[in-house]
């Protein structure tokens, strides 16, 4: 499949979910080499990746089963039948639950499609503010919702935006100053899309996400691509992030996200520098450095 997708394609106002799985088994097969699981291989192909009817044979089923898979037929297919497929794709865990919630979403949809949250309760503000790390909170599409003088500091006061446009992935994809936070922005973007992409396999009919996978559609060439190359991340507890500061430089982050308990679907981001780092000392000058207020 190619990664490429023109400025006046379409997303779909809600995830077409027999779509979706198509695409996605299509994209997991062309990144895999007959050599990589053991047949043989012959020559150039029409299209790379495995044929359908090789990962049917590795799976243990039948090619036209199988087809039926891509075809967005999954509901009456077992647990062990998709473990099947996911182990020949070699599909990680957050991959394969992807998988699992596209083939059968009457039996894995988490969420329901509501209206994003227009706030916090002042009681999780009031924790942002009593952290001492960069933190904030977003909804499911990626809305920030609150977050901290520190989180300020180091990302850009996003109290000076217009609430519309305070979203983490609209801000990569469309905010050359956000992006210039970032010292590997294409990194930070293309994991963005990932969770973007898990989202709305949870909910596919939540038309408040599928909107603003729309609007990037439109207005970035850069999510086009990533968005068609159907990856999927859950924003990984642990990973490092490297920004870039204009009055402190590079320095690295270590990246915790939590759900939050109660109401629609929140998590709270939270960054921390490992102790006695060179991170660590910019993170401290950037809390010591007396700010305007945000509000």
């Amino acid at each position: 499949m190619s990664s490429h997708v023109a400025p006046g394609d379409q997303v779909t106002s809600g995830l077409d979910r027999r779509t979706e799985l198509r695409e996605f088994l299509r994209s997991r097969r062309a990144r895999l080499r007959p050599q990589d699981v053991g047949l043989p291989s012959h020559g150039r192909r029409r299209v790379p990746g495995l044929r359908r009817e090789e990962l049917a044979q590795l799976a243990g089923m039948s090619y036209a089963y199988y087809a039926r898979l891509e075809q967005g037929y999954g509901d009456t297919m077992s647990a062990e039948v998709l473990d099947a497929v996911a182990r020949v794709l070699r599909l990680n865990e957050e991959e394969r639950d992807h998988l699992v919630r596209l083939a059968q979403p009457d039996r894995h949809s988490t969420t329901q499609a509501a209206p994003p949250p227009q706030g916090l309760r002042p009681s999780i503000q009031r924790l942002l503010d009593a952290l001492g790390v960069p933190a904030y909170v977003v909804s499911r599409r990626m809305d920030i919702l609150g977050w901290n003088r520190l989180a300020a500091a180091v990302f850009g006061d996003w109290g000076q935006l217009p609430p519309e446009e305070r979203n983490v992935a609209r801000l990569i994809f469309l905010s050359p100053e956000m992006r210039g936070r970032f010292a590997d922005p294409d990194r930070t973007a293309l994991k963005l899309a990932g969770v973007l992409r898990i989202n709305a396999g949870k909910s596919p009919g939540d038309a408040y996400l599928s909107s603003l996978i729309q609007e990037l559609s439109q207005k970035s060439e850069e999510f086009r691509q990533f968005w068609a190359r159907h990856e999927v991340s859950c924003g990984s507890i642990g990973d490092s992030v490297r920004m870039r500061h204009p009055l402190v430089g590079e320095f690295d982050l270590v990246h915790e996200p939590m759900a939050l308990p109660g109401g629609a679907p929140m998590r709270l981001i939270t960054f921390h520098a490992e102790p006695g780092s060179r991170s660590e000392e910019a993170l401290r000058m950037l809390a010591s450095w007396e700010m305007e207020p945000l509000r």
